[in-house]
């Protein structure tokens, strides 16, 4: 019932549509055949919307179908057409659209024939053109919003309260701050001074092979950092001519900003914090995340090369943490589970001591 009395409204809108186009069409071959020479009859007037009413009526139908059918098939177009696409063809068409409508504002009105259409086709063309160029160009827009994005992540990055941190070389090279920073745990501009640029380049155009690896690295974690949409890096070019030293020249430079300093610099960290300068050290970090290991309990190690004392052996931990195998050396190339005696912590790392579990162990080992 519903369906049906919707389908006689679309109907009547149709002919409604159709007897005011035959009324205004009655102007318009008016004024190309008989251009005001004689007045418009009024059965004209009155005819002409009639039949044209009838019509829109009596076709109205075939037109609700074409309507339905044409409204089928774009939105299964659409459908097929990625996301993406169809965001950046919709930008393009609207955008397309409101430079055609400026645009046709200084066209005459009285064109002959074409002058009441010709805005509206221009509107039209103007709209499928910016929806077709931002089809095509849509990686090149994404790029553009995504770095006008990043750009205001970076300024509110900036405007956090003591959100700053000064980085110095060594935890450049380290390059764990890349993970840390993409992980969010650390936010705010991170700030690197020219003096350290310099060092870093010094380092890489250095005629040893490691210390150059080492610094053509850190200037690739500064082009990584610089790429993290959360974290802003910016360089400053403070420096201090009458120090020499660059580990003094950052805790100056921090002090003066009132900045902490991101380091795995174990002096640094020392002397900075004699200083009164506020100090967030990778490795201290690192530690902290590491499980717990107690004394008494056990775990599996390989032992794979001999201790500084009489009999030690030296095994790791997947997480890089030096195990210290009392009576171990005999051990070595074999894993063995070793009894945890006691644990050393320090801000440059962690360090395990333990002993065999069991005295099998000793005697396979001596065999």
């Amino acid at each position: 019932m519903v369906k049906h009395v919707l389908r006689n409204l679309a109907r009547l809108v149709i002919a409604g549509i159709a007897a005011l186009a035959g009324y205004h069409s009655v102007f318009i071959v008016h004024n190309w055949f008989d251009a005001g020479s004689h007045p418009i009859r009024l059965h004209y007037l009155i005819v002409a919307p009639v039949l044209a009413g009838i019509l829109g009526w009596l076709i109205a139908p075939l037109i609700i179908l074409v309507l339905k059918r044409g409204s089928d098939y774009i939105v299964t177009m659409l459908q097929r057409v990625p996301t993406p696409d169809a965001v950046a063809g919709a930008c393009g068409l609207i955008v397309g659209m409101l430079i055609g409508a400026l645009a046709t504002f200084s066209l005459p009105r009285n064109l002959p024939i074409v002058g009441s259409f010709l805005p509206f086709l221009i509107t039209l063309f103007a709209g499928y053109i910016g929806s077709v160029v931002a089809v095509r160009r849509r990686e090149e827009l994404m790029a553009i919003f995504e770095r006008a994005g990043k750009s205001e992540k970076k300024d509110e990055a900036n405007s956090v309260p003591g959100g700053r941190k000064l980085l110095d070389t060594s935890v450049i090279i380290d390059g764990r701050i890349v993970d840390i920073c993409r992980s969010g745990f650390i936010e705010g501009a991170l700030l690197v001074p020219t003096f350290v640029l310099e060092e870093l380049q010094h380092i890489a155009d250095s005629s040893d092979p490691l210390r150059r690896n080492r610094g053509r690295r850190g200037l690739d974690i500064l082009a990584q950092l610089q790429e993290l949409p959360n974290v802003a890096v910016e360089v400053i070019s403070d420096d201090f001519e009458d120090v020499a030293e660059v580990d003094t020249k950052l805790i100056r430079l921090a002090q003066e900003l009132g900045v902490k300093v991101l380091t795995n610099d174990y002096n640094l960290n020392k002397v900075a914090g004699l200083q009164g300068v506020s100090v967030l050290n990778i490795n201290e970090l690192a530690n902290a995340v590491k499980p717990v290991v107690l004394p008494g309990e056990e775990m599996e190690v390989q032992v794979i090369k001999e201790g500084k004392e009489l009999g030690q052996g030296v095994g790791y931990l997947d997480d890089g943490t030096m195990i210290v195998v009392d009576n171990g050396k005999r051990y070595m190339g074999r894993t063995i589970t070793v009894v945890v005696t006691s644990v050393l912590q320090t801000s440059a790392g962690r360090m395990i001591f333990g002993k065999p579990k069991d005295v099998e162990q000793m005697v396979e080992a001596l065999q």
